[in-house]
């Protein structure tokens, strides 16, 4: 893992919140509903998985994506495995990752898991599931990247805080890294992300976001 770490504050003693870009990790109204909402609802998920099935996201965070992906195929009653790859530039402490999960005691003996296994590689094995974070600057860790996605959580901070993180030449490798038909959600509806995701080779709408967000972007590669 790479030298740079995580920096936060923590917002009613629960919710990290990156100093380095002054945004929340998740929200703060219900992290694990909005991640429901989002990521898997914009990727129809649990409805598409299969075994093999490839998800790909920008910004790991502190893993509640992965998890909540992880919680939803042990309920859909899957069997195999699937494949998480995330791209995360900041990484977050282990004791960090730990406090912030806490918020979720439903997920707390995946939480468990996930903390117990990650290696300082990155990458954590599973009976159903395989976690690959790969540490760097997406912009140049992404092209180098041999997978493709079957579905891609774009949960990066703020668009108009961390621009670097949703630009068109990046929205070019999330689709050069997407299978055939794969599948984009996030929960930004920003004018330029939606636009460069269409440049990119996509079919993008605006549908309903979660709690105050009004909107949010879905998309489906050409």
């Amino acid at each position: 893992m790479q030298d740079q770490r995580a920096e936060l504050e923590w917002r009613d003693g629960a919710v990290p919140v990156s100093l380095r870009f002054d945004d929340p990790y998740f929200s703060l109204e219900n992290g694990l509903a909005e991640t429901r909402h989002v990521f898997l609802g914009g990727n129809d998920l649990p409805a598409r998985f299969r075994d093999g099935f490839a998800i790909a996201e920008l910004g790991f965070g502190t893993g509640l994506n992965f998890l909540t992906t992880w919680a939803a195929w042990r309920a859909a009653g899957m069997t195999g495995r699937f494949h998480f790859t995330s791209f995360e530039a900041y990484p977050m402490d282990r004791a960090d990752m730990a406090a912030a999960l806490s918020a979720f005691p439903e997920l707390a003996p995946l939480a468990e898991a996930l903390i117990d296994r990650l290696g300082s590689d990155g990458c954590a094995q599973f009976d159903d599931a395989t976690l690959t974070v790969i540490m760097g600057d997406v912009r140049q860790t992404l092209p180098d990247w041999k997978g493709r996605a079957d579905a891609w959580f774009l949960d990066g901070f703020s668009p108009a805080k961390n621009p670097e993180m949703w630009g068109a030449d990046l929205m070019v490798e999330v689709a050069r890294h997407t299978a055939a038909r794969g599948t984009v959600a996030t929960y930004t509806a920003a004018g330029f992300v939606r636009r460069g995701l269409e440049a990119a080779g996509f079919d993008v709408s605006r549908v309903p976001g979660f709690g105050r967000k009004r909107h949010m972007t879905r998309a489906i590669l050409r």
